[in-house]
């Protein structure tokens, strides 16, 4: 056995040897001198060198016109609310820096995408009746939206809001939202005719005390059809007792910055199980969020990992180790990050994750891992090894070649429709100081596009993405799905200070797709947790291709995707089979659906609907 840090420290975790957090980070990074509890700091400057690419392997695709291009057409569709996060120009607290997330959340079910913006809040507050709160877009089917917020029950709520999830958490056939925020969270009861109800008291998600919730998901834990949630915390924090940057000495790169995280008081994670009656209890001290090293949180991301049937939960931490709660079937879960691979840098250095978005992206069976980070570092990506363990392929992919942005949103999304899922990173720094101050990055950033080069490695497509992923806005979460039904995928962008951006992609490359809608019956109701594959076989000499996907709530950062599965066909007209595989532990076959069409299945195989759409639209562009 060849002894690396990595495996040092995993024999460590496989002993009866307790360590101390700061004994791990000391294993882990000896470079690193910043730990929990030391005196209060800004974040760590970074200095990974970016990369030239790796030694291309062969790859059909390799150096081809890309044949997709993003328009950003919010202002043209009607999104035309403003996010409100901190000051403009200079923030006191870490709590003026993370904005919000945002949602693409069918909410209405006639299966065109409505979007959900929060929206956050400043240290001196407003006037009464000027507060801002966050914003329900209706989907008019003819490319623009209709703010229908007011009258929708969700226009009483403000505050410092952080990230949203969907789920139908009483089974009612209706998804309702979650919205985490600094301070008291928010359950809303989908009605089903256009309205919501506050019944976060209700629910039992009242919280005693303020706490800094930010990514949250519903999945169905334990399997008994009944969605339980999950939301990480990021810091304990009080604006009364928390430290300015001037009486700390607070620096980034020589600029007073807002302080923290590092020096400061982690949040403990939260799980609630869900009682099926419409009410959730705390479980999260005895189900072993508790016991995990990296605190932190800030995004979520759900996956059966370890293909044993049961849901996992990542968690992107910021300036330490990242989480991975393995299920352990019987309603705890074990932290095993550090074992698996997945906790920190290559060479061992807690990094400050942001987002983190999941994908079979080489079509090996196993889903994979990418984590955006914080400036002057790489983002992360670590593959699914099958045994439990991750590589982090973050320099042989080609993710190497940039670090000096800020990561925040992130998705995997087929944009050309090949069957590989690409990269889209959504980037802005966290502070609004470094505009003027002769730092190398700007607030405002433009994003990373990485095209699959179907190998197991990505190329830097950014220049060739459409002036929607080479403007430079300071984006923070995103949310991936086809809003205007024409076969692509599009994405929407919550930036701090300043309208969001809704990035159309234009198509050229003719290729076909399909898309799955599920709805559980013995399992729960929107099919959160069900694994989707599709074979595709366009010749008998050709051999099958397949492609598989989870439905997820949460993700990426602080954000809701479409929960409608989209897989690109590449050239075939049909996919062969479907199989579902659903959290109850039933599975259901079907064959020979022709491409181009989105079907909502029914636990049992029944196919509820069959909605035809225009594959290659030319016409009608907002």
């Amino acid at each position: 056995m060849s002894w690396s840090r990595r495996n040092f420290i995993t024999s460590l975790c496989n002993t009866a040897l307790v360590l101390t957090f700061d004994d791990v980070l000391a294993l882990a990074a000896p470079q690193n001198t910043m730990q929990a509890g030391s005196q209060v700091s800004a974040r760590p400057t970074y200095n990974a060198t970016p990369r030239p690419a790796p030694k291309r392997l062969p790859s059909p695709i390799a150096g081809t016109p890309l044949g997709v291009s993003f328009i950003d057409v919010a202002r043209k569709s009607g999104l035309n609310a403003k996010t409100i996060y901190g000051g403009e120009h200079k923030n006191k607290y870490l709590l003026e820096t993370t904005g919000c997330g945002v949602a693409f959340y069918d909410y209405d079910h006639d299966d065109w995408l409505d979007i959900f913006l929060v929206n956050g809040w400043r240290l001196d507050g407003f006037p009464r009746g000027q507060e801002p709160h966050c914003h329900l877009f209706k989907n008019n089917r003819d490319g623009t939206f209709t703010d229908v917020t007011i009258g929708s029950g969700l226009e009483h709520k403000t505050g410092w809001g952080q990230g949203c999830c969907v789920g139908d958490y009483n089974n009612d056939g209706w998804n309702d939202l979650f919205v985490s925020y600094y301070g008291q969270n928010a359950l809303y009861r989908n009605d089903g005719n256009g309205t919501f109800t506050d019944v976060t008291a209700e629910a039992g998600l009242l919280q005693p005390k303020t706490r800094w919730n930010s990514g949250c998901a519903f999945l169905d834990y334990d399997r008994d059809g009944h969605l339980d949630l999950f939301v990480a915390n990021y810091i304990d924090f009080d604006i009364k007792t928390a430290p300015l940057p001037d009486a700390a000495g607070c620096e980034y790169k020589g600029t007073q910055v807002a302080c923290g995280p590092p020096g400061l008081e982690g949040g403990k994670n939260i799980l609630y199980h869900n009682n099926g009656d419409g009410t959730f209890t705390d479980i999260s001290e005895k189900s072993g969020m508790w016991t995990a090293i990296g605190t932190y949180g800030l995004s979520v991301g759900i996956c059966d990992f370890d293909n044993d049937g049961w849901p996992d939960i990542y968690v992107a931490d910021d300036s330490t180790a990242a989480t991975l709660y393995q299920n352990q079937k019987n309603g705890t879960f074990k932290d095993v990050a550090i074992e698996a691979g997945v906790a920190y840098s290559p060479d061992g250095k807690p990094q400050a994750g942001m987002g983190v978005a999941i994908a079979d992206f080489n079509r090996d069976g196993y889903f994979d891992i990418v984590k955006t980070n914080f400036a002057g570092d790489t983002d992360s990506l670590y593959v699914n090894l099958g045994d439990g363990t991750f590589d982090d392929d973050t320099y042989v992919a080609g993710l190497g070649v940039n670090t000096r942005l800020l990561g925040w949103g992130v998705g995997f999304l087929d944009m050309d429709n090949d069957g590989w899922p690409d990269i889209l990173i959504c980037n802005g720094h966290v502070y609004p100081e470094v505009d003027g101050a002769g730092i190398d990055a700007p607030y405002a950033e433009h994003k990373y596009l990485y095209r699959n080069l179907q190998n197991g490695q990505f190329e830097d497509v950014t220049a060739e993405g459409g002036p929607g992923v080479n403007e430079a806005v300071p984006a923070r979460g995103c949310a991936f799905g086809d809003y205007d039904n024409d076969g692509d995928i599009d994405a929407v962008v919550n930036c701090v200070n300043a309208l969001p951006q809704l990035l159309r992609c234009d198509s050229k490359t003719g290729r076909n797709w399909i898309k799955i809608r599920i709805v559980g019956t013995k399992s729960n109701r929107s099919g959160i947790g069900a694994r989707i594959a599709v074979t595709t076989q366009v010749s008998p000499t050709e051999k099958p291709f397949v492609q598989m996907d989870e439905v997820r709530s949460g993700g990426g950062y602080y954000s809701q995707n479409d929960f409608r599965i989209h897989f690109g066909l590449n050239r075939a007209t049909k996919a062969d089979t479907v199989e579902i595989t659903w959290p109850s532990g039933a599975i259901d076959h079907l064959h020979d659906l022709p491409a181009n069409h989105l079907y909502v299945i029914q636990e049992g195989g029944k196919v509820l609907k069959t909605m035809v759409m225009n594959a290659h639209p030319q016409l009608g562009k907002v």
